[in-house]
């Protein structure tokens, strides 16, 4: 486990909702998008504009923004969390890109190296073909904590 990465700083929202939200012993973060010291890092779609590798960066870039949202939650400490219950990928992609599932690990990925197998997600990846602000990839996520 890794709970010494280096997260960006928080993305506030943008629009009428709230970043992340407790019930429970569970932490419904909202969705986030490759949004990196204010501005969009990574645009357009994926199997277009961005190749694979580059969709899981971008991927792997909501995650960071993912766990700057979590740590907060948590008062700063990310050992507080049980596990990742789920991740919810958003990929922005050409209409005839079919591998949503590779880009979704970048941030899948991420989750195991920091919480080990406490991190591995159930997950959702699917295409569609917009997101806001013309993100690659847009992704929400769902945290159990002590």
């Amino acid at each position: 486990m890794n709970f010494e990465i280096s997260l960006p700083s928080i993305n506030n929202p943008v629009a009428n909702y709230i970043a992340y939200k407790k019930v429970g012993n569970l932490v419904f973060v909202s969705g986030q998008t490759c949004r990196e010291n204010g501005a969009m890092k990574f645009v357009g779609r994926v199997g277009k504009d961005l190749n694979v590798e580059e969709g899981k960066l971008a991927a792997r870039l909501c995650g960071l923004n993912i766990l700057s949202q979590i740590k907060l939650a948590c008062e700063g400490n990310l050992r507080q969390v049980k596990s990742c219950v789920r991740l919810n990928v958003f990929v922005s992609s050409a209409e005839d890109f079919f591998d949503h599932a590779l880009i979704a690990n970048g941030a899948s990925d991420l989750m195991v190296e920091v919480f080990g197998e406490a991190g591995k997600p159930t997950r959702t990846s699917v295409g569609v073909y917009s997101l806001p602000s013309n993100s690659a990839v847009e992704i929400d996520a769902i945290f159990e904590i002590f």
